[in-house]
């Protein structure tokens, strides 16, 4: 037997507003759980961009005056190059760190427009031998008091506090995610087989006259994608609507140097928008899927 499409709209639209008050918990409960699982990806993907001048092997940074003048950023950078506890460094002048806190800050023209080159301290980013914590805060501290020198920021102080952090709140984070994911396929496949056992006399009137398991199946199906879609768009909207506050509230902490950078670019968000739809989509339609499998000869 054909499916014609308004028959599937009809009967996905009738059974949807037949057990309201179940769809409604179902779309509520994917809409919290994808809401946490995009939260804790924003959270990973600002912390990444936040601690990536650490990566390489960088262990502390050298900030020098905005106004230091060429001979105070030349000895350091020749102290750097004859100490032998030095693995490597990288120099990064004020035009440097302004091309990379715009490119941190893409997303907030505003942020941008003000602050200019000069606003910024050159940096040297330093990779020593030794990498224990011991050995690289003694070698920092040796670099502390040299004329032009702003201040030196160790990785042991900064972006083990910010990864220590962002590793707890996403294990947290993605487990209640999980269980509330799995309490929604079960919701959805509640609701799926309250609409069939509402339908249970039509169903067998449809059977007897020569409808498929398919031709019956696919309006219930497309029922839970909807709920799952429904959810996972409420998700996108609320990360649309937090994001401002999930990006101002790290870099208020000025005990933190590296949270300068917790941002999240739009791109990174476009693909964790896209990965809710599908995970929605997909907890929606596979709760369906059993719910259909199991009870259709009810």
């Amino acid at each position: 037997m054909p499916i014609k499409a308004d028959y599937v709209v009809r009967e996905t639209t009738s059974n949807l507003g037949r057990n309201i008050s179940i769809t409604l918990a179902s779309v509520l409960t994917v809409f919290v759980s994808l809401l946490l699982v995009g939260s804790s990806l924003m959270l990973r993907t600002a912390v990444s961009n936040a601690t990536q001048r650490w990566q390489g092997g960088i262990e502390f940074v050298v900030y020098m005056n905005t106004n230091a003048s060429q001979d105070q950023i030349d000895a350091v950078a020749q102290a750097l190059s004859e100490s032998p506890e030095v693995e490597g460094y990288t120099f990064f002048d004020q035009q440097a760190s302004y091309d990379e806190f715009k490119r941190l800050f893409a997303d907030s023209p505003e942020m941008v427009d003000s602050v200019q080159p000069e606003d910024l301290p050159p940096s040297y980013r330093v990779k020593p031998v030794n990498k224990s914590a011991d050995s690289v805060k003694s070698l920092a501290d040796t670099f502390r008091d040299r004329a032009g020198v702003k201040d030196v920021i160790l990785a042991s102080k900064t972006i083990q506090l910010i990864q220590d952090m962002s590793q707890s709140l996403t294990l947290i984070i993605v487990v209640v995610a999980l269980g509330l994911l799995f309490v929604a396929g079960l919701l959805i496949l509640n609701t799926i087989r309250m609409a069939m056992f509402a339908r249970r006399r039509e169903i067998e009137v449809m059977k007897l006259v020569g409808a498929t398991n398919w031709f019956i199946r696919v309006p219930f199906m497309l029922e839970g994608l909807v709920q799952g879609l429904l959810g996972s768009i409420a998700a996108i909207i609320g990360l649309v609507a937090i994001r401002p506050l999930f990006e101002g509230w790290l870099p208020k902490a000025s005990e933190i140097p590296l949270v300068s950078g917790f941002t999240v670019s739009t791109g990174s968000l476009i693909g964790i928008y896209l990965l809710l739809l599908v995970v929605g989509a997909l907890v929606g339609t596979i709760g369906a899927g059993v719910a259909v499998t199991r009870f259709l000869d009810v």
